[in-house]
């Protein structure tokens, strides 16, 4: 199958990706409404904010054009209760001068003649001087809002005094004017009422008129320029938060480490997030103004349309950048909510602090200028100020396009124009943009694999070729790794696959019927040094991979088995280049995988079902194999056709248009293996592929798997040793990072597995018949008359037995006796009973367990781990783990001199570790087995240290 490459396959790239971040968008409705739609409630909010301040001032004529002012003839004096805050009863004013009959006739003439409201005489309290006035005021505050004194010098003069509290008050957004409401409408009272007295007429006409200077009306605090910066801001967060959840999410989940393995580009990824985020970004900014202008705010009606739209989008745009670089510090998507809330808070505070005048001011250096501006916000809060001052006096008409570069007329301390904000807004995201592409190659991925912080100097970074790898945090001291010694392995078949492979290499050897040839492949995790805030921590080189020498043929499916921690998966990161290798090289078609050029041409040639199924949840089956045939380089016309083929080889067609979100466990397992297929790979590596799948469905994969052998190498790695047993050609066990053994099921349980299992069935058994416990004797004859004639011949016992069969584990060294035994058994099986004789070699699972066992055995002797094995009869005994026979301390007796040993059966849990499942009874140690130190001389309830004993081992 003919694939693309190049500018070909990167545009084909790109519109797969804008394709799958579209399907996203659509599916995820409502982040995607409050992207483009949100604005419409912030805009509202202002909107009605500004009206709120409108209806407030309405009253005022300080925001009102005043050419002829009215005049105010006489205000009342006005009731006690209408001023804020008094204590009731209340009194409308005090006097003093109640001494004087002419003074206490005024005080009369001042109730009775109020305008519009007589006072009555219990509203107003008399004292004698103005001290006893200061006296009641002092003991009784709050209570009156006003005082007169008055004072008769002789018979045409009398003077007077007025005392008010002139601290002015608000309430609900209200502020009283002391002056006005009270003490003007009593000074005018006594004056008219004194005239009248000191003329003697009593309806002598006193108008007294105020009126206020005319003057041009102030304009009402813009919404826009106090608290609009904040709101836009916080319209620009949601695709900020988004943008940034949707890169982490696909970082954290390894999609994107999938799609690169699959023969993604990295420039095809980066700008198909970035043409999507930025026709969001273009819709939500075009919404922006259009609601702005619809709600009739004056700086969106009045400046160039293009103007204000601009400042929007390049705003947005800069802050997607933002989002873009954050990204790459992150790896849990869960935190880009929190990180999203910190930006705003900040970014409201610093436009609080350019609101106030800092630092677009010309007594402020430059220099902190330049720094402020990086932050986007500030550049939207500097802007929006220029824009609605442009604007604030009704006769302005705004900013038109030509006159961006200029400043405002009334701007009068001017350092930064739009045409300024928009280089600025434009300068930053590409500043965000490269260093958001910077940090994504030098921070470490999901694999931990990073690139050098310099990468970019390299030639052959701009050539094509790529560059080394390394591994670890930027700020990790990384520690030489220490050289491996060469190892010899200890296994027949393992030492001549490695000379073979060797032979290959040295003579330059290119087989046409190998597809992978591994040459000494290491991976070490060296020790790093990490600083910290108050310590360091030191971390000691682990050698994951130790000289790993093998050929994957053609045609043929090797299956790769061993325990956890064994370097399986290891084996399969350096192979599809997630993890770059230590020592040692891998060819895959001739093509090297430490060089990245051999990379890029191994990963259109590969197919991989990773462990864990990396799907997305809102896309379909159907949509997931179009973007990975997209990735892959098919050619368009034949995507859907391999689609289509490859749900029907997997039984997937009828939930083809089904999300992965709602597929089972099988389900999905099957869309991974389909996954890995598509493009006709030449190298297939399924991880643990059928995990999760239902008998029938796992039968009918491994049908796929074995027709896919066609024409291709396929490397599986399984938990299941009956999968193992029926679909590999070649087996592979690793242990500890090594090859412990290779070849074929029947090579591995001939050489590997405790020997030859004899299944006997019996006439007069029947299906239902039950397990009896280990060593319980059977009291029929014909049980017994077998088990005599297996104990004599073969000197075995039944390793299971029950009332229809029995089963024996005849080990290999009997392997000569058993033609002329079986020929015998088969002669007399209507003396014994026997319906069926079956013999077969023992199970693969019990070879792995061998080999797991005997790894870790080693491993754990050289670091002292134990185990705790209890014993019937109750002891504890400290054994290794994976010791398979142990020797008991402190049971030497007359009849048994070297004391007694057991049998260990070990079994694997759910994490892969080894664990004690049970032993057998005790036995006696062979003579010929070396005696072991007696540590005591009884039996003890206390944990003991076992002697691990080598039966092959034997005294000379």
């Amino acid at each position: 199958m003919d694939l693309q490459s190049g500018f070909p396959l990167l545009l084909q790239q790109f519109k797969a990706l804008f394709r799958k971040n579209l399907l996203l968008s659509l599916r995820k409705k409502p982040a995607t409404f409050l992207q483009l739609f949100s604005s419409f409630f912030f805009v509202f909010l202002l909107f009605c904010i500004q009206k709120a301040m409108t209806a407030r001032f309405a009253s005022s004529t300080t925001y009102k054009n005043v050419a002829d002012p009215q005049a105010l003839v006489a205000p009342p004096i006005p009731p006690c209760e209408d001023k804020y805050y008094i204590h009731k009863p209340c009194f409308d004013f005090v006097w003093s001068g109640n001494g004087s009959a002419r003074v206490r006739t005024i005080a009369v003439a001042i109730m009775a003649n109020n305008p519009g409201r007589p006072i009555p005489s219990t509203k107003v309290k008399s004292f004698e001087t103005k001290a006893d006035v200061d006296v009641w005021l002092f003991s009784n505050p709050m209570y009156c809002p006003g005082a007169l004194h008055f004072v008769e010098r002789n018979a045409s003069v009398i003077s007077y005094g007025i005392q008010t509290n002139s601290t002015p008050v608000a309430k609900r957004g209200q502020f009283e004017d002391p002056t006005f409401k009270f003490q003007i409408p009593l000074q005018i009272a006594a004056e008219r009422e004194i005239a009248r007295s000191l003329i003697g007429v009593p309806n002598f006409s006193w108008i007294v008129a105020l009126k206020e200077f005319a003057h041009p009306s102030e304009e009402i605090p813009s919404v826009l320029q106090t608290v609009g910066p904040t709101f836009f801001l916080a319209t620009s967060m949601f695709g900020f938060v988004f943008q940034m959840s949707s890169l982490i999410t696909e970082k954290e989940l390894k999609l994107r480490q999938a799609m690169t393995m699959m023969g993604l580009y990295d420039s095809a990824y980066w700008f198909s997030w970035l043409t999507w985020e930025g026709i969001i970004t273009l819709l939500s900014s075009l919404f922006i103004t259009l609601f702005g202008m619809i709600f009739q705010f004056d700086m969106f009606l009045k400046n160039n349309f293009a103007v204000v739209f601009l400042i929007f989008f390049l705003f947005q745009l800069s802050m997607i950048g933002f989002a873009f670089m954050l990204s790459a510090f992150i790896s849990k998507s869960s935190s880009s909510t929190t990180v999203g809330f910190s930006i705003f808070i900040v970014g409201s505070v610093t436009q609080i602090v350019t609101a106030a005048g800092f630092p677009y001011s010309d007594n402020i250096r430059k220099r902190y200028r330049i720094i402020w501006s990086f932050f986007p916000p500030n550049l939207l809060a500097k802007a929006l100020e220029i824009l609605s001052s442009a604007t604030s006096p009704p006769h302005d008409m705004g900013i038109k396009w030509s006159g961006i570069t200029e400043c405002p007329p009334n701007e009068t301390d001017c350092v930064i124009t739009i045409s300024d904000i928009f280089k600025w807004l434009a300068a930053t995201f590409f500043l965000w943009f490269v260093l958001a592409l910077f940090f994504d190659n030098i921070i470490p991925n999901v694999a931990g694999v990073r690139k050098s912080v310099f990468y970019f100097l390299n030639p052959g970074y701009w050539l094509g070729k790529g560059g080394k790898v390394e591994e670890g945090g930027i700020c990790s001291c990384i520690g030489s790794v220490p050289e491996q010694e060469p190892l010899t392995p200890d296994d027949e078949d393992v030492l001549e696959e490695q000379n073979i492979v060797k032979q290959q290499k040295s003579e330059g050897v290119i087989d046409p019927n190998i597809a992978v040839q591994i040459h000494g492949l290491s991976k070490s995790y060296p020790g790093t040094t990490k600083i910290g805030c108050c310590r360091c921590s030191r971390t000691s080189p682990y050698h994951a991979l130790k000289g790993l020498w093998v050929n994957f043929s053609k045609d043929q499916l090797f299956c790769l088995l061993g325990p956890n921690g064994a370097g399986k998966t290891t084996t399969i990161n350096c192979l599809t280049g997630i993890t770059p290798v230590t020592g040692g090289d891998a060819l895959i078609y001739g093509n090297s995988v430490r060089s990245s050029v051999g990379m890029a041409k191994i990963r259109q040639v590969i197919g991989v079902c990773p462990q864990f199924d990396i799907l997305w949840d809102a896309l379909s089956g159907q949509e997931h194999l179009h973007l990975f045939a997209s990735i892959k380089g098919l050619s368009p016309a034949s995507i859907e056709v391999v689609a289509q083929k490859s749900l029907v080889e997997v039984r997937l067609t009828e939930a083809a248009k089904m999300r992965a979100g709602s597929y089972s466990g099988g389900m999905k397992r099957r869309l991974s293996v389909a996954i890995a297929l598509i493009g006709d790979p030449k190298l297939v590596i399924l991880d643990e592929p059928t995990t999760g799948m239902d008998p029938i469905t796992r039968r009918h994969v491994w049908d796929i798997i074995e027709d896919a052998k066609k024409g291709r190498a396929i490397v599986l790695t399984t938990h299941s040793m009956e999968e193992a047993d029926i679909l590999s050609d070649r087996i592979g066990i690793m242990a500890k990072g090594r090859l412990c053994c290779i070849g074929t099921s029947i090579r591995l349980k001939s050489r590997f597995g405790t020997g030859f299992i004899a299944n006997v069935s019996f006439n007069n058994g029947s299906a239902n018949g039950q397990s009896l416990p280990h060593g319980v004797a059977l009291t029929t004859s014909h049980h017994e008359a077998v088990k005599q004639f297996f104990k004599y011949h073969l000197d075995v016992l039944p390793k299971e037995e029950n009332k229809a069969f029995m089963t024996f584990v005849i080990p290999h060294d009997r392997e000569a006796l058993l033609m002329k035994f079986f020929k015998e058994l088969q002669d007399r099986e209507s003396e014994f009973g026997i319906s069926d004789i079956q013999l077969g070699l023992t199970t693969l699972e019990e070879v792995f367990l061998n080999i797991a066992r005997q790894a870790e055995l080693e491993t754990a002797t050289a670091e002292g781990r134990l185990a705790t094995l209890t014993l019937t009869s109750g002891a504890l005994v400290k054994i290794p783990v994976g010791a398979r026979f142990i020797g008991i301390p402190g049971t030497e007796s007359t009849e048994n001199p070297r004391g007694v040993m057991v049998e260990v059966y070990w079994v694997q849990d759910d994490s892969g570790a080894l664990c004690i499942s049970g032993h057998s009874p005790e036995t006696p140690i062979p003579p010929n087995v070396e005696p072991m130190p007696s540590p005591t001389s009884r039996r003890s309830q206390l944990p003991v240290h076992g002697v691990v004993i080598n039966p092959d081992r034997s005294n000379q």
